[in-house]
Formats: C-alpha cells, sequence, structure tokens
C-alpha cells in the first residue's frame, strides 16, 4: 500500500480540506464553466472529490483559491498524481478539460488530425461561445436590461445567432461535434447553450428553436447520464441541525464511492459496501425515516 498523498502545500486545502487527497479535487460551482469539468469527470470516470466555491460567500476570491487561480475564477483542479506523478494545480476550463482528457484517454480522437480538430472546436467555445453568451446574459437578464440603448443587447443577441448557426451547420448530418464520437469539443458547450435558453431565458431572443440542429444536439447531450450526473455537481453544502451532510451531498458522496468501487472491480467486497453507506449518512438516516413512515401508515389502515 503506497504511501498518503500530500497536498499540504497548497494552501487551498487549508480551506477545502481533501477527505481523499489521493484523487482529483475539483474547486467549482454549477455554472456554465464549472459543469465542463465535473461533466468530463463523470464522463471518464476518473476519481475525484469535489469542492463547492460559494460566489455568494466570495470564495473565490480569498487568498486561498487564488493562490490556485490568481484570476479568482472556477473552475480549477489540483491532480495529486500528475506529470511524472507530481500534484499539477491547473485553471481555465479549456486547458483542464484536454488534460482530462489526455490523462483518461477518453473524450479525444487519438487520431493526430481529428484530434487538433476537436481542440478547434474547444477553442472555439472557449473564445468566442462562452465570452459573446455571457454578455447576452448580462444584457438580456441582469444589471444591462435597465440601459436604455439597446444597441448593445442586439449585438451579441446577432453574434450568439451566428455562433449557434456556426455550430448548427458543423452538426449537419452528425451525432456530435465530432460526428459519432462524443468529445470535450462537446462538453465545452453544453453548459453555455443550455444556460442561454434556460437562466439566461434567451431561447426567443436567438430564435433557438429555428436551427435544425442545435436544440436535437443539446437534447442528446442532456439525455447523457454522466451530462445529468456532472450537471448537479458540487452539491451546495448545507448542514442539518447536528452538523450533518445533507441528502444532495450525501448522495454526490454516495455515487463517487460507487462509481469509483465499480472501477476497482471491487464492489462485492463488504469493506467496499460499508465504505459506501460510511460516505452516505444521511441516505440511511432516509431510509429509516421511509420505513417508519410506511409504518405508521401500515398501521393507520
Amino acid at each position: 500500500m503506497g504511501r498518503m498523498t500530500d497536498l499540504s502545500a497548497f494552501p487551498i486545502t487549508k480551506r477545502w480540506p481533501p477527505q481523499h487527497p489521493d484523487r482529483i479535487q475539483l474547486y467549482s460551482l454549477t455554472t456554465p464553466n464549472g459543469v465542463k469539468i465535473s461533466i468530463a469527470l463523470e464522463e471518464t470516470g476518473l476519481p475525484y472529490e469535489a469542492h463547492y466555491v460559494d460566489f455568494g460567500k466570495d470564495d473565490q476570491k480569498t487568498p486561498e483559491f487564488r493562490t490556485l487561480n490568481p484570476y479568482a475564477k472556477i473552475p480549477a483542479i489540483i491532480d495529486p498524481n500528475g506529470p511524472g506523478g507530481k500534484p499539477l494545480p491547473l485553471f481555465e476550463s479549456g486547458a483542464i478539460l484536454l488534460y482530462l482528457a489526455e490523462k483518461s484517454g477518453k473524450l479525444l480522437p487519438s487520431d493526430p488530425a481529428r484530434r487538433y480538430e476537436t481542440i478547434q472546436w474547444l477553442f472555439f467555445q472557449t473564445s468566442g461561445v462562452g465570452p459573446i453568451f455571457g454578455q447576452v446574459g448580462y444584457f438580456h437578464k441582469f444589471a444591462g436590461r435597465e440601459i436604455e440603448d439597446k444597441r448593445p443587447l442586439e449585438r451579441y443577441r446577432d453574434e450568439t445567432k451566428r455562433l449557434l448557426k456556426v455550430v448548427d451547420d458543423r452538426l449537419e448530418g452528425r451525432t456530435w461535434i465530432m460526428g459519432d464520437e462524443f468529445t470535450i469539443a462537446d462538453i465545452a458547450m453544453i453548459g453555455p447553450v443550455r444556460n442561454l435558453i434556460g437562466f439566461y431565458g434567451a431561447r426567443d431572443l436567438v430564435e433557438f428553436d429555428k436551427l435544425a440542429n442545435v436544440p436535437a444536439w443539446l437534447d442528446r447531450a442532456l439525455a447523457r447520464p454522466a451530462v445529468e450526473r456532472g450537471l448537479t455537481i458540487p452539491a451546495k453544502p448545507q448542514a442539518t441541525a447536528r452538523g450533518r451532510p445533507t441528502l444532495a451531498r450525501a448522495n454526490v458522496a454516495f455515487f463517487a464511492a460507487f462509481r469509483n468501487s465499480r472501477q476497482r472491480g471491487t464492489l462485492q467486497r463488504g469493506t467496499d459496501r460499508r465504505a459506501i453507506l460510511r460516505v452516505s449518512p444521511a441516505c440511511v438516516t432516509l431510509s429509516v425515516v421511509v420505513r417508519r413512515v410506511v409504518f405508521m401508515r401500515s398501521i393507520s389502515r
């Protein structure tokens, strides 16, 4: 058995102490940028531990977080087993996506030409789709909507429609951006497109339903189990009266433990089963409550 991984050299671990320092440490939030990494981690199956960065508390602006990303933005990671077996801190969603794909050997074509084509579309998202969609959100939903001059909104609306048309044309005759292969190019775009028509409420503004291929692509992406899980990670930690984790956070830990055990092929061992139960006390508590409710209903008939 190897020695315990030590991440104490990273100040961020003082604020978010790792329970599993041998796993990739993810510092994030369920924003369009944040979910790129949780989705990728779920798709690749790489073991990881997620930490919730609370924007409401300005967690991202704390000195500890800035040691990992001086720009004070999520997502960021620490891989305790980076190149050469040394811990690797990394920020910027595009860089992290590329790193995780190369580390896992998934989500990126092995053919050199197709690999660079995928990276091309990844950069298309990080340089165009992400920033422009964000401006639509500002001028359509947030403070910018109070500006009487609507030219800024119209400019970003039109640019968003142009970007969507580029993606729509690319998807003609294709299941995913790279054809039959689901890649980091798709993952990079899921959050921003979903956010544009959902949270920003810009579906009609950008005439989303007039697109021939993007709506169906988004539906296919959202139907993937790993995507569905990734969109909810990290869960916001909330303590009960006794300081125990809520059901939402416990479920995240439960599924993470289940996935890691399944990958190791040790799920049938009693030690792993007990470990899974230990990381999800709220689940155990809920089962007790459910049994009691069923019992009370049965005797009241």
